[in-house]
């Protein structure tokens, strides 16, 4: 007779002892921390590797949502002028995060209180950003460096059992500073970068000017020369030359032939001006091949640089002149530039110098005027640009024309020769800018002095 088998009894489940619980807690602990650790590491190895910061703008969010397990993460970013950076927000692939981030980009600053500073617009922020979420667990904290808000950094979920444990605030704030800290690098990186642009600008532009400037005065006879250009920070248009009408010539009848003394500014600083002004100078020496005289080489120079001036939106002032040795006749036009000052040996008084005319690439046909005075011996001649009277002293009262009179007036009496004169007015302007302190343009002088008669004794 069979018997029936004995059921099969399963064994009770082995039951976990609380040593075993800890160890697993231990463990969980001790893996979420290495996570973390990684987590976190891989952020910092990206801020001191990137070279581009939206690429690591990118990673802010996707990487904080992960660190603190939660659903989402948003970073609005700042411009340095306070505004929303909106080519620089970012989110993780959370549905609700393109949305508010889109909401957010089409909005105007005035809508986030900008101008009512930085508090203020993080409020704004903050409601915009909750109202978009809905019902969520938030925490947002400001991203900031040297005190400045550079952004808001937004973390979200919601899992109703999801809270904001103070180490889960801590790591979202750690995230925020190491965030704060590219965006300042990348500021920093960019005004270092707009410094070197500069510098190169100011290089390029000082050998264009040194190479429009002559390198030395020539010999004309029967005067002495003495020119110079005072640099400001940043280059400007200035020019000045002596051209002979008749190069071909050599040696004592090249001093002795028709000399151009030209003089010229212009409009605008840097690299633009100094190829223009580079431009008009090849343009003006061809002209001056020419013979004609001064009120029709401006009228040419004029129609010929009506063209390149338009496109440039610039213009151009310049006084030109025509010494002749043999004569000591000096003819000139001017197109709106400073006129000259001429110091009278006889009555020891200072004259201007000018002539009816507009300035070079104002409008074409243009019609200049020509004058012509007779120079005497010991008679002092100072061409100056527009840097010299509008340089502004510690008071911030200009040098202006007047003052430059009175130095010229009070210099030629007690100084014998061109060079010891145009050293004399650098430093009268030097005192008056004050120490330490830069011009705000170019300042240039050119003196000529007829050369004093030798009077013989009586017998």
């Amino acid at each position: 007779m069979g018997g029936t088998p004995p059921a099969h009894r399963s064994s009770p489940p082995e039951a976990i002892t609380p040593a075993a619980s800890l160890r697993q807690l231990i463990d969980s602990l001790n893996r979420e921390q290495r996570r973390n650790q990684e987590l976190l590491a891989s952020l910092g190895f990206a801020l001191r590797s990137f070279t581009n910061l939206s690429r690591f703008l990118e990673l802010v969010p996707l990487l904080t949502a992960r660190l603190v397990e939660a659903e989402g993460a948003v970073l609005l970013t700042f411009r340095s002028d306070g505004g929303l950076w909106r080519e620089q927000l970012h989110g993780s692939t959370h549905e609700r995060c393109g949305k508010l981030l889109r909401l957010l980009a089409g909005l105007q600053d005035s809508e986030l209180d900008r101008d009512a500073g930085d508090e203020a617009m993080a409020s704004r922020l903050d409601q915009l950003v909750r109202r978009q979420l809905g019902d969520v667990q938030l925490f947002g904290t400001s991203v900031v460096a040297k005190n400045r808000q550079r952004g808001r950094l937004y973390v979200f979920s919601g899992d109703p059992q999801f809270s904001w444990s103070e180490v889960r605030r801590r790591h979202v704030q750690l995230v925020a500073d190491q965030t704060a800290v590219a965006i300042e690098n990348e500021l920093l990186l960019e005004e270092m970068r707009r410094h070197q642009r500069l510098d190169q600008q100011l290089s390029i532009g000082g050998e264009i000017q040194a190479q429009l400037l002559p390198s030395r005065c020539p010999v004309i006879d029967g005067v002495e020369l003495a020119a110079s250009c005072r640099p400001a920070f940043q280059v400007g248009g200035d020019y000045y030359d002596f051209i002979p009408t008749r190069p071909q010539l050599s040696g004592k009848r090249r001093e002795q032939g028709r000399w151009a003394v030209v003089m010229g500014d212009v409009m605008g600083k840097g690299i633009p001006a100094g190829l223009l002004m580079t431009l008009l100078r090849g343009m003006l020496r061809a002209e001056v091949l020419t013979g004609l005289p001064p009120d029709r080489i401006l009228h040419d120079l004029n129609e010929l640089a009506q063209e390149d001036l338009a496109h440039s939106n610039r213009f151009v002032t310049l006084f030109y002149s025509e010494f002749d040795p043999r004569t000591r006749v000096l003819r000139f036009s001017n197109a709106a530039h400073n006129p000259p000052l001429i110091w009278r040996r006889q009555g020891h008084t200072v004259e201007r110098l000018d002539a009816p005319g507009l300035l070079i690439g104002l409008q074409p046909d243009a019609d200049y005027g020509c004058e012509q005075v007779q120079l005497e011996p010991g008679d002092v001649l100072l061409y100056y640009t527009d840097g010299v009277t509008e340089a502004s002293g510690v008071g911030g009262e200009r040098f202006d024309e007047e003052r430059l009179m009175r130095a010229l007036l009070a210099i030629c009496k007690s100084v014998p020769d061109a060079q010891g004169i145009l050293d004399q007015l650098f430093a009268r302007l030097d005192r008056f800018v004050g120490a330490g302190r830069h011009l705000e343009d170019d300042a240039s002088m050119v003196v000529l002095k007829v050369h004093d008669e030798v009077v013989l004794p009586a017998i």
